[in-house]
């Protein structure tokens, strides 16, 4: 275990002039949450101490932070979920404190009671209120005897599948099987009908026992047309309890949040809103009364949006929410403040009188991510970035773990910023995120930003119209932005571009050069892309006799085109000239081989990559070697990961649609299904770390006369069934 000190970045002095709360908090925990922690302890006057896994060597909270430590290898267990090496890291960074952010060991009892014998101030609630409320039985049988409605359902502890499936029937379908401990969504499945409840019992205890090391599971009746809506609260070591109003976390997809706002738009559309909020912050504060918690935390409640009088108890967040920055932009509580400040014994200075809600603000999670592919999570290198608004727009904040040349890794949650506005009403608040997002630049990664402007921009969405299912109805009729002719154009050039100018004549003279030099017209030179969705794009180029940036160019041998491309000096923008129509981009290319070339603008990107001449002949061959419209039989693994279920076994005879494997990365489960009917040969085994394309199965299909139809949809997401839902 290292440890390093960062000069550049020691803490300021505490601007109020008193003495910290505590001399060297250790924030345990990694990305966006490290750093936006870490910012409140500099401006307490609070060393700060940093924790990184291999994988996170050169992350910002790591230069961030006065001093880091290193704990272990990449894998979580063996870094940030060890609690030994936390306790490691606090004895030799001198850590009185520790902020555990959230995720990770934020809701662990046993890392608290660690502390505690280690004379270590855990910046959260006590062991108390972590036993209860991280087990969602257990808090969902203990609240209701403090009055606090709950949804209807079965939840007691160790029950087993059998017993589950004979208790349905009196739950009633549809139905949510939901994993006792943990939290995110992960675990959660929909179920319709009896006939799906085994095989989707059996999936969920995987989940919840990889994501949580415990696999108990509960059932609730699934809410129609949920809402899900939240309280924050606060609470201190002296009696006093407040919350801070609501926030509206409706819109998730797989039961994760995307985007978060404050106030709810559902209580703020009632005549009687202000009745209800009273109502449903009065039921969050006894639900924290229940436990004695301190600290902050929130209390999540689920709302039919046919009856938003009746709200049913969800669970408890013993700690910090991802969504925190909309609490905090429109009550101006800095909430870490108060969780650090509480932790040291202080009272809260503030009463519930004194809380009010101003203007209205927006949070929408970045993921790296593809959409288009069911939201795959993605890696990759941070080329190009530029997350700030124009100008100095005070309305917009930003909570990252970006930065340029920052690798990011498979090893962890694909979420990689939030980005905040604030407005004097809803719809301000919502242009203005519109905004902050159309000029957010992340080249080098894929990233889930178009996809949330086209979600901000839903007619129902900026009606307030939501429920936890809309993204699930939406999403096939979002219209995704592809790379066209345009990009493809400026792609070509662009890598030329990137070659050198300054190349001395060949020594066999002009016959050697490489440009094709001829004697009269100058020669097309063609490149050729391989395109986003899998094929390939030739685009042919003539440079203009008389040099610069034009050219006339043609794509797949179409129609001719003339075209200019100026890049900026320090190539991180190009403009392109097409037949006298103008587009400007965002630009990047990887270092290459292969060279890797991305475009952006307005919030939308595109990867487009420059093969060589056997990629190419690659590509095609696979092309024509397989009949137009069929199925490639070799099933892939779309990223890095690990093989965590195997259904089937090698010979087996497997329908279209059939899972085959199933794979785990960046905290999340991809089932791979087979592409066509057939005899499955497998090339991979449980516990099996692969590589993103690696083969993992390949099906032999069946002669015409044997093979049989499936309406079966081979959807690759672990589960994309709506419904009432919770995210971290």
């Amino acid at each position: 275990m290292t440890m390093q000190t960062n000069t550049a970045t020691r803490a300021v002095a505490n601007p109020a002039g008193a003495r910290p709360p505590f001399n060297t908090v250790l924030v345990a925990n990694r990305g966006e949450i490290a750093s936006r922690v870490i910012r409140t302890l500099r401006q307490l006057g609070i060393r700060s101490v940093a924790v990184y896994s291999d994988a996170d060597a050169g992350a910002r909270h790591v230069r961030e932070a006065d001093t880091a430590v290193r704990i272990g290898p990449a894998a979580a267990a063996d870094s940030y979920l060890s609690i030994d090496a936390i306790l490691d890291a606090c004895r030799q960074s001198g850590a009185d404190a520790v902020h555990p952010g959230y995720g990770f060991l934020s809701e662990n009892a046993d890392f608290a009671r660690a502390l505690e014998k280690s004379g270590i101030t855990f910046i959260g609630p006590g062991v108390e209120a972590l036993n209860v409320m991280g087990d969602k039985i257990r808090a969902k049988n203990h609240v209701a005897g403090y009055g606090v409605p709950v949804v209807p359902g079965i939840a007691k502890p160790g029950m087993t599948d059998s017993e589950l499936a004979q208790a349905a029937a009196a739950v009633g379908f549809p139905l949510l099987i939901k994993p006792s401990a943990g939290g995110g969504g992960k675990g959660m499945h929909v179920v319709e009908k009896q006939a799906d409840l085994a095989a989707a019992l059996a999936t969920a205890r995987r989940v919840a026992a990889a994501a949580f090391g415990d696999d108990t599971l509960f059932l609730e009746r699934l809410v129609t047309t949920p809402r899900h809506i939240e309280v924050q609260v606060l609470a201190d070591s002296h009696g006093n309890v407040i919350h801070l109003g609501e926030r509206e976390c409706s819109l998730q997809r797989r039961h994760q949040k995307v985007i978060e706002e404050a106030p709810s738009p559902l209580l703020e559309g009632l005549p009687h809103g202000a009745d209800v909020r009273a109502r449903i912050g009065e039921a969050a504060c006894n639900a924290a009364r229940s436990v004695n918690y301190t600290g902050a935390g929130t209390v999540e409640f689920l709302v039919s949006d046919d009856a938003p009088d009746e709200f049913f108890f969800m669970e408890m967040n013993t700690r910090l929410q991802v969504e925190h920055p909309v609490t905090e932009m429109v009550t101006g509580v800095d909430l870490v403040e108060w969780q650090v400040r509480i932790a040291a014994g202080a009272e809260l200075t503030l009463r519930q009188p004194d809380v009010g809600l101003s203007g209205h603000a927006v949070e929408a999670r970045v993921y790296a991510e593809v959409p288009e592919k069911n939201f795959l999570p993605s890696t990759g290198t941070v080329l190009r970035l530029d997350e700030q608004p124009a100008g100095t727009d005070t309305r917009v904040r930003v909570d990252s773990s970006l930065m340029e040349g920052l690798e990011l890794s498979a090893n962890y949650d694909p979420m990689i910023s939030k980005v905040i506005a604030w407005g004097e009403d809803r719809t301000a608040a919502l242009n203005a995120l519109d905004g902050a997002l159309s000029g957010y630049t992340a080249l080098g990664i894929d990233t889930n930003v178009e996809y949330l402007r086209l979600l901000l921009n839903d007619p129902d969405v900026r009606a307030g119209h939501l429920d936890t299912g809309l993204i699930e109805r939406k999403l096939p009729a979002l219209d995704f932005r592809h790379a066209g002719d345009p990009e493809l154009v400026a792609a070509a050039l662009y890598a030329f571009s990137l070659e050198p100018q300054d190349n001395p004549a060949p020594a066999g003279g002009p016959w050697q050069e490489r440009s094709g030099w001829r004697l009269g017209a100058p020669a097309p030179r063609r490149v050729s892309l391989a395109t986003p969705d899998g094929g390939v794009a030739t685009v042919a180029v003539t440079p203009s006799p008389n040099g610069g940036n034009a050219a006339v160019v043609a794509v797949n041998g179409g129609a001719q085109q003339t075209a200019a491309l100026h890049v900026s000096a320090d190539g991180r923008g190009a403009v392109l000239t097409l037949d006298d129509a103008t587009w400007e981009y965002r630009a990047a290319a990887s270092p290459g081989p292969p060279l890797q070339l991305f475009f952006g603008n307005d919030g939308w990107s595109c990867h487009l990559e420059v093969l060589t001449r056997e990629a190419r002949l690659e590509r095609v061959l696979a092309a024509v070697q397989r009949q137009e419209g069929a199925a490639d039989p070799q099933v892939r693994s779309p990223m890095p990961g690990t093989v965590v279920a195997v259904p089937v076994s090698d010979g087996d005879t497997v329908q279209a649609g059939e899972v085959l494997l199933s794979v785990e990365a960046m905290k999340m489960e991809h089932h791979l299904v087979a592409p066509l009917a057939g005899t499955v040969h497998l090339t991979a085994r449980t516990g099996d770390l692969v590589k993103a394309d690696q083969v993992l199965a390949t099906i032999h299909p069946q002669p015409p006369a044997e093979a049989t139809s499936t309406d079966t949809n081979p959807d690759t997401a672990a589960d994309t069934a709506a419904g009432q839902g919770e995210g971290a």
